[in-house]
């Protein structure tokens, strides 16, 4: 019998084709050949180092030679042993320095120069005031001193003051509510100096400020070495005038004001271990009403385990410069912020904001390395705001969430970036391509938008995305893991980077 199929029937049979073609190609771009599995069907979370460009902004240290307590001599020693009395030796009376002491209050006058004072011994009542002509080293060799009217040490000299905190000692300072004034002298901490004040050596000094701050100076405070804790600041844990530079040491504060903030100049940190549990800013150079002074933060190393429960973690009013440390930042503010100008260089970077962004730049924002992951809250707040100024990244990895983010600059970008829609709280989320793990990541809050970027993203590559699944053996910084397997769960999202910056859902914000 001959059979013809009408040209309608061809018609309909052609179109079932196309239909169940467009169906499988379908099927086949939302799901990609994870390849590199392992027997049981996993993949190995692939710990890749964070790649790093040129850096960019400020790598200064702060140096100065004349810092160095091994670049000044002192051959003279002043000793003041407190206790039911007063013990003074001094070699130089007579010959440029005047101790006094009056119901337990010990005033210093000097002229000459080389002469250190070492303090000891315990007092509830008394202080220690010095008035010098000549740079100083002051060592606290186990002294306890309280003052109920007073700072505990009241330095009235412009000059520096090496305070050597003694190995294997232990040192205690409280201060007065209030306090009474001496002329038109000022002194607004515990430990209060006119001068540049330089910390080093082993031991410990423990502070509480009951009046404002716990450690002041009108000039600039620099931690070489040291362990120093404020228990408790009726303002800030330590302020200064015109910088605050760390090299070293062990910081722990916690205050009501700020942990650390440089009121008219800068902060640079090179190294160094600093708690803060404050309810302000936790560090901060604050000043931006005189165009004269550049009130910026550059830090180049040291750890950092910080909480803030109603202001900034750290901020700069200038430029903040993040080349090298660890960080663990936890604020009801923005975590990082800056006046001007954010560039991070390196650095493992971990921020979560209850109520802003997580890191915000009021100016162009760099990143040319480190492994960021930047937490901030719902709405409008993001994990990456720069006011949709340049947003240039050429290395690192980037993690950011929020309600939406800054999107990167694509023709000064160097590194792929991807743009993705909502995740869930406490979700394992995973992408990977049919090369391997470029991500896996268990989400700390629910988020609508997120921004990835990393040196295993590759551009004309395809991508799916998972979420949920399991993992075995892993490590993790923050929820970003660095080892270990993933079994897939759920296949979500696939995107293409076809172009520098991929928008594959959530929110481009302001």
């Amino acid at each position: 019998m001959n059979l013809r199929i009408s040209q309608f029937t061809r018609a309909a049979l052609a179109a079932l084709l196309v239909a169940i073609c467009l169906a499988c190609s379908k099927e086949d771009d939302n799901t990609v050949d994870p390849g590199n599995t392992n027997a049981d069907g996993s993949i190995n979370i692939d710990s890749v180092s964070f790649a790093s460009t040129a850096p960019e902004g400020d790598t200064g240290t702060a140096a100065d030679e004349d810092d160095l307590l091994a670049n000044s001599t002192f051959s003279t020693v002043v000793s003041i042993q407190f206790g039911n009395t007063v013990a003074i030796t001094n070699p130089l009376a007579g010959n440029g320095v005047t101790v006094t002491e009056s119901n337990g209050d010990v005033i210093v006058h000097a002229t000459v120069a080389e002469v250190e004072y070492v303090l000891s011994g315990t007092t509830t009542n008394g202080s220690f005031k010095i008035y010098s002509d000549k740079k100083f080293k002051l060592t606290l060799n186990g002294v306890s001193i309280t003052n109920a009217d007073g700072p505990a040490i009241n330095i009235q000299s412009e000059k520096r003051a090496f305070i050597v905190l003694n190995d294997n000692t232990a040192n205690s300072l409280i201060d007065g509510i209030s306090y009474t004034a001496s002329g038109e002298e000022d002194m607004k901490a515990t430990l209060f100096s006119e001068g540049q004040i330089i910390f080093s050596g082993t031991g410990t000094l423990n502070l509480k400020s009951n009046y404002k701050h716990a450690i002041c100076s009108d000039d600039y405070v620099r931690v070489v070495s040291g362990n120093i804790t404020v228990n408790g600041a009726a303002s800030d844990g330590i302020h200064t005038n015109d910088a605050f530079i760390a090299d070293g040491g062990t910081v722990n504060i916690t205050a009501t004001g700020d942990g650390i903030q440089c009121e008219e100049g800068y902060i640079v940190i090179n190294q160094g271990n600093f708690t803060v549990n404050v309810a302000d800013k936790a560090i901060t150079a604050s000043y931006d009403t005189d165009t004269s002074v550049d009130p910026f933060v550059t830090i180049n190393g040291g750890t950092f385990n910080i909480k803030s429960s109603a202001g900034e973690g750290i901020e700069s009013k200038s430029v903040l410069t993040i080349n090298n440390g660890d960080f663990n930042i936890q604020t009801a503010d923005d975590g990082l912020n800056a006046g001007s100008f954010i560039y991070i260089n390196g650095g493992s970077i971990y921020v979560y904001s209850t109520s802003n962004d997580g890191i915000d730049s009021n100016g162009p924002m760099t990143i040319t390395g480190g492994r960021i992951v930047s937490i901030a809250a719902g709405g409008p707040e993001e994990g990456f705001d720069c006011d949709r100024n340049t947003f240039k990244i050429t290395g690192g990895i980037l993690i950011g969430t929020g309600g939406a983010t800054s999107s990167p600059t694509a023709n000064v970008s160097t590194q792929p970036s991807v743009i993705l829609g909502s995740g869930s709280a406490n979700q394992l989320m995973h992408i990977r391509s049919s090369d391997g793990e470029v991500m896996t990541f268990t989400i700390p809050r629910a988020y609508n938008t997120m921004l990835f970027s990393s040196p295993k993203l590759k551009q004309g590559t395809t991508y799916q995305v998972y979420t949920g699944g399991t993992t075995a053996g892993t490590t993790d910084f923050f929820g970003l893991y660095t080892s270990g397997t993933y079994t897939a769960g759920t296949a979500g999202t696939s995107f293409t980077t076809s172009s520098m910056v991929t928008n594959a859902g959530g929110s481009s914000g302001r």
